[in-house]
């Protein structure tokens, strides 16, 4: 049985980058379920449940800015780190002065968003975990503001805001009464069932009067 949570989040700037523009950094038009799933897991974390995101509430008009960043070019390589834990030798490390560049990312501004989800155990619960235990100790995080890790729009140095969204109603915004918007494939998550080969998952982002209903979507690899 699956059970439902709403999160209001905002902040002033985004950047969830389009993995097809590898050169400069290029942000979706909105936060991707991804993103939203990993939002989520940084106010409450457990293995033994799983978000899903059901929709997306977009309320701020969409508006880009251009920002150019300092950047490390370089990533610490796994097998390096392997060959100095077994070898010994010369640490492994990145010079920050040296692997330096500027890039240029278009970004998104001044967002805020509901996020509607659901969360179902997974076999990793415990014979004491339950359901209503899980959504009591997301209430109380929401209501105190805690949380595990700071949330981020996208990049660490975007943080976001959260609280509970307590609405009778669905909450409306900037695009309500607005028709149809389509944004195209977006990334929908990464599937990691196979460790060696982990894969994109793209859905048809479309947001009908501020709504994008990520529950009713097909879902490609």
């Amino acid at each position: 049985m699956a059970y439902g949570i709403q999160v209001e989040v905002w902040g002033d700037r985004a950047l969830f980058t389009r993995p097809e523009l590898s050169v400069e950094r290029v942000t979706y038009d909105v936060i991707t379920p991804s993103a939203a799933r990993g939002l989520l897991e940084s106010i409450y974390w457990h293995p033994g449940l799983r978000y899903t995101i059901d929709r997306i509430h977009v309320l701020n008009p969409i508006r880009f800015t251009n920002v150019r960043r300092n950047e490390v070019k370089s990533k610490a390589l796994a097998s390096s780190i392997k060959s100095y834990m077994v070898n010994g030798g010369e640490t492994p490390s990145i010079n920050t002065k040296e692997d330096i560049q500027q890039r240029a990312s278009l970004i998104l501004t001044d967002v805020r968003y509901v996020l509607e989800a659901h969360f179902e155990l997974t076999d990793r619960a415990k014979p004491e975990d339950n359901p209503g235990k899980f959504k009591d100790i997301i209430r109380r995080r929401l209501e105190r503001g805690q949380c595990y890790s700071m949330p981020y729009f996208g990049t660490r140095e975007f943080p976001a805001h959260f609280r509970a969204y307590e609405g009778s109603q669905p909450p409306s915004g900037f695009y309500q009464g607005k028709g149809e918007r389509d944004f195209g494939l977006m990334l929908y998550d990464m599937d990691y069932s196979d460790t060696r080969n982990i894969t994109p998952m793209f859905f048809r982002a479309v947001m009908r009067d501020g709504v994008i209903d990520v529950s009713g979507s097909e879902v490609f690899r």
